[in-house]
């Protein structure tokens, strides 16, 4: 009988050990949630004061100042590893948290083939961990088959048709950044669905800096047996007044880094935006 009694005090003790350690577990995550919800603010803060003051948006040296911070903070810790997973975590939030702040619907790319759509898509993708979407992509993907079999098979209207319902499911989203194929913004079905739910950038480049980026390229239906300067000239001419009746914004891309063309896109978007709240009031 004393034997039982002193293995449930034992049972007990364990069980109340447990439970305090669960509690003090439960304290720290409560000051995580706490920090986290002030981090978030703070970074909110930070984008308010930079707008204010007419500073730069991005800053990438900042990021590696907290690299750096970091490595040096958990050298020789326990748990290193798993504390850098953590803070990748929070500083991708902390990105989607900025987008969200800079822009609160979707952003769509046009120009033509070439034009650093979806060069600045992936760009733009790792600094503000945005969703994206390459319209071709997609569709290829849905179809089974690339774009150049697509037209091949089913013609370019088919093609555009595709276009036209893939945009139609982002209306009810924001904050998704889009590459649109060249032909897109050529069809005005195309352009209204943009518009529902977003701003359209055009990128645009020279002819001759379309064909250096597209010269090494084979899954460009339109461009695989026209590969030059004269070619590329005549067509983007073409589209030239549709792309700009679309765009609300412009950007070009010759000779620029993908920051300083993000740059552009930001701070022409963030212009739009206080031209229009000051139109509202």
């Amino acid at each position: 009988m004393e034997n039982k009694t002193v293995s449930s005090r034992k049972h007990e003790d364990n069980a109340s050990r447990l439970t305090e350690l669960r509690d003090s577990l439960h304290q720290c995550d409560e000051i995580i949630i706490d920090a986290l919800l002030m981090r978030g603010k703070i970074i909110e803060d930070i984008m308010s004061f930079k707008e204010e003051h007419g500073m730069p948006v991005l800053q990438p040296e900042q990021e590696a100042r907290q690299n750096s911070w970091l490595s040096e903070r958990l050298s020789g810790k326990r748990f290193s590893e798993e504390i850098r997973d953590i803070f990748h975590c929070i500083r991708e939030n902390s990105k989607r948290i900025q987008a969200r702040r800079l822009f609160d619907y979707n952003i769509f790319l046009i120009g033509f083939m070439g034009a650093g759509k979806s060069t600045m898509t992936g760009y733009m993708q790792t600094l503000f961990a945005m969703k994206t979407i390459e319209m071709d992509e997609v569709i290829a993907s849905r179809e089974g088959m690339s774009i150049s079999d697509i037209f091949e098979v089913h013609g370019e209207a088919y093609f555009r048709s595709l276009e036209t319902a893939l945009l139609s499911e982002l209306k009810g989203e924001s904050n998704v950044l889009v590459s649109c194929g060249g032909g897109a913004p050529m069809r005005e079905e195309n352009v209204a669905e943009m518009k529902k739910s977003g701003r359209i950038v055009l990128l645009t480049a020279a002819p001759e800096t379309i064909l250096g980026r597209v010269k090494d390229e084979h899954s460009r239906p339109i461009l695989e047996n026209n590969k030059s300067v004269g070619f590329i000239s005549s067509l983007m001419e073409k589209r030239r007044p549709k792309y700009e009746a679309a765009a609300d914004l412009t950007v070009a891309t010759d000779g620029k880094t993908p920051l300083e063309i993000c740059n552009d896109i930001i701070d022409g978007l963030l212009k739009l935006d206080r031209i229009q709240e000051s139109s509202a009031r």
